[in-house]
């Protein structure tokens, strides 16, 4: 049973949007160290630089989209244990098979709520506290 405040968080999407509304939810949750990045090369590169606990990806975005930088987090020894979790706008059932494949923790469909965001994650962690 981990602390919501004791998780770090990397958020990783190319739409400043969508990151904010995940910061947002984090928030509401306890979980306030959080760090942004705008695709999965610079998501990679902010993991090799501050490991975080658990990432918040979305699948569909330029340079490394969310399976290869998945992929790449797996490769990597000193990151292949971090929490992932694959945000996309889509439920397509091939993507999450292809995650799943890959060592995706979970899922989260946009749209999402902060309830939702909580599941995801504590089916990872266990009940945050």
């Amino acid at each position: 049973m981990p602390a919501a405040s004791s998780l770090r968080v990397l958020v990783v999407d190319d739409q400043q949007t969508i990151r904010s509304l995940v910061r947002i939810g984090l928030k509401e949750i306890g979980i306030t160290d959080v760090e942004d990045a705008v695709d999965g090369e610079d998501g990679l590169r902010a993991l090799l630089t501050h490991k975080s606990n658990l990432v918040i990806s979305d699948y569909n975005m330029p340079k490394l989209d969310g399976l290869n930088f998945l992929r790449a987090v797996r490769a990597t020894p000193a990151l292949k244990n971090t929490g992932f979790i694959m945000l996309t706008g889509r439920a397509d059932t091939d993507l999450v098979q292809r995650a799943q494949q890959f060592g995706v923790n979970n899922y989260l469909v946009k749209p999402f709520t902060v309830t939702t965001l909580r599941q995801k994650i504590e089916a990872v962690y266990g009940v945050l506290t």
